[in-house]
């Protein structure tokens, strides 16, 4: 999915305009703090953080840290105490496209408009490097002073992991070298797996810290696996790719609209304080 996130103020906009300025202010944030928790490129072995600043410095919607900060916020907590896991989670996220990316997997040119890792450093050094991001992200997770840290870490850890990312990813592989395999069943569940995983953890996350009730940890989750596949099926139709060749365009926009409604309808308890999830579902709505 290309479309980036609208962070510019409209005018005569309301409460929209609030969260489109709110969504810019938080992403400069995301994207400043990422800044920081990144080895220089100086510092040995310099190909390596090199490459782990090309590839997550690069241009990025930063949507899942921002689901992270969003619904922190609409459980009544500060994002900034969100901040690490919100960044942590973007350096999990960027790990899984450079080795997505890798010739055993999809052998892609370009990530983010700009040469692959793989492309631009060797096969080899971009292993290293998504290997390298995966483990700072757990390192910054498992810093002091992170709410329900343990809590948090366990939810991230399941989305990563062989029923999650890395299971979906398994079956994509498997419905690409036998195509007959890839059926609407199949590729739904990759979508569940491989894309919506991440990002409901990402919302858990920012709930669990944000100090959440349980009631709040499971609507919210509803709202993130709502989001989740609805992302994969919009990415699908964009590339007229996965579950778009086996159910056919309308059926996709029709599911992913549709889950998109739900989505929006899940935080209406919440009120104002869901400003940020309320404008990131809107933004997810417009490119369908």
């Amino acid at each position: 999915m290309t479309s980036t996130l609208p962070t510019t103020r409209r005018p005569n906009a309301g409460q929209q305009d609030a969260a489109l300025q709110r969504i810019g202010r938080l992403r400069e944030q995301v994207q400043e703090a990422l800044d920081r928790v990144l080895p220089a490129s100086n510092v040995k072995p310099q190909v390596v953080h090199e490459g782990m600043r090309y590839c997550v410095l690069s241009e990025g919607k930063r949507f899942r840290p921002l689901l992270c900060l969003g619904s922190c916020e609409a459980v009544g907590g500060l994002a900034r105490t969100a901040l690490p896991v919100a960044c942590a989670i973007e350096l999990i996220h960027t790990y899984s496209l450079v080795h997505d990316d890798l010739p055993a997997m999809d052998n892609a040119d370009e990530r983010r408009g700009q040469a692959s890792c793989h492309r631009k450093f060797g096969e080899g050094n971009a292993i290293l490097v998504g290997d390298a991001l995966l483990t700072l992200g757990f390192e910054l997770l498992g810093r002091n002073g992170i709410p329900n840290a343990l809590a948090v870490i366990r939810t991230i850890s399941r989305a990563c992991g062989t029923s999650g990312l890395i299971g979906g990813q398994v079956l994509d592989l498997q419905a690409i070298s036998q195509p007959s395999s890839a059926t609407e069943r199949v590729l739904r569940e990759i979508a569940e797996w491989k894309t919506a995983a991440l990002i409901t953890a990402s919302v858990v996350a920012g709930v669990l810290v944000g100090g959440g009730s349980t009631a709040e940890v499971k609507r919210l989750e509803r709202y993130g696996q709502f989001v989740g596949v609805a992302f994969q099926l919009i990415d699908d139709l964009h590339d007229g790719e996965g579950i778009v060749r086996v159910v056919g365009r309308e059926q996709v926009r029709s599911d992913a609209q549709q889950l998109m409604t739900q989505a929006v309808g899940i935080l209406e308890p919440f009120g104002k304080r869901a400003a940020i999830l309320h404008q990131l579902a809107t933004w997810l709505s417009t490119t369908i």
